[in-house]
């Protein structure tokens, strides 16, 4: 075996961890898979002599390049509007399979990953770094020019933001979750008003992603009627749902006319749905939703 198939071997081994790293960061598997990639070539060009933890190294490379992509960004949203939905990790209804269970490991629901979204680049990284990866802050100190301390406040803030976020905890039982969200896809096509606010907690939201071509209408709405007049007034009789799990909770890929329109994603806790976060941007529609279209 030569060397370039040698550190072939030894990054296939962290690729997982990698990615599960990076999506953290980014909430976009795109991107997620580019610092990944980014982080090969790394490697590739400079070899691993000298690195006596290859694992923390390729990390360490992985954490920056995110940190960088996560400062542009900043600067690239400050002009734009409306609500912007992290990329939810979607796959048939079943069992998860090794990688998406590594995404996926510390209930990283669509909902922290919108939380995730307000921190500063620098709380986020320390934040996920140590809180979810378990990093010591001497390490992540230099990704991010800081002292230890330094970058305990920053994880200490984020953490704190977190927290103040009152995150809701997902029925574990999916097929619990499921019976909610197709009584809620029921009531929705026959018109009942009433039976759809009884699914819905008294304060759920509703998110919706439109993407650059967003119609008038608000993208976050609040209170059980106004999602229920909502669900109404966007009912589509012709409509195809197709089941899927939209990171790890119950919802639906939405077909019309043969084409993914939509993919919804549901936060059931207590039997009641208590958040629901819909993508209709038909370019990430079509990416994200892919694994589940071409399981036919």
């Amino acid at each position: 075996m030569d060397e370039n198939e040698w550190l072939a071997d030894r990054f296939q081994e962290h690729r997982a961890h990698l990615r599960a790293v990076a999506y953290r960061m980014l909430g976009s598997l795109t991107e997620a898979d580019d610092a990944v990639q980014d982080a090969w070539l790394r490697l590739s060009r400079s070899g691993a002599g000298g690195v006596e933890n290859l694992g923390g190294w390729l990390t360490t490379i992985v954490a920056r390049v995110c940190l960088n992509m996560l400062r542009s960004r900043k600067v690239r949203r400050e002009d734009s509007f409306g609500v912007h939905l992290p990329d939810p990790v979607i796959i048939p209804d079943g069992q998860l399979q090794p990688e998406e269970e590594a995404l996926l490991a510390d209930s990283v629901g669509l909902a922290l990953l919108v939380v995730l979204d307000t921190l500063a680049p620098a709380e986020r990284l320390a934040f996920v770094l140590h809180d979810m990866f378990e990093l010591p802050f001497d390490e992540i100190a230099p990704m991010v020019g800081r002292t230890p301390a330094a970058a305990r406040q920053l994880a200490s803030r984020a953490r704190r933001h977190v927290k103040g976020a009152d995150l809701p905890v997902p029925d574990p039982d999916v097929a619990r979750q499921r019976h909610v969200v197709d009584a809620f896809f029921l009531a929705a096509r026959g018109g009942d008003f009433d039976a759809l606010v009884a699914l819905l907690d008294p304060d759920v939201v509703l998110r919706s992603d439109w993407g650059a071509k967003r119609p008038s209408a608000p993208t976050v709405i609040r209170g059980a009627a106004a999602v229920a007049g909502q669900a109404l007034m966007f009912r589509q009789p012709a409509a195809q749902l197709r089941p899927a799990l939209v990171n790890g909770a119950a919802g639906v890929v939405v077909i019309v006319a043969g084409r993914p329109f939509a993919v919804m994603g549901f936060t059931v806790a207590e039997g009641k749905i208590v958040e629901i976060d819909a993508i209709a941007d038909p370019e990430r529609v079509r990416r994200i939703a892919a694994a589940v279209l071409t399981d036919e």
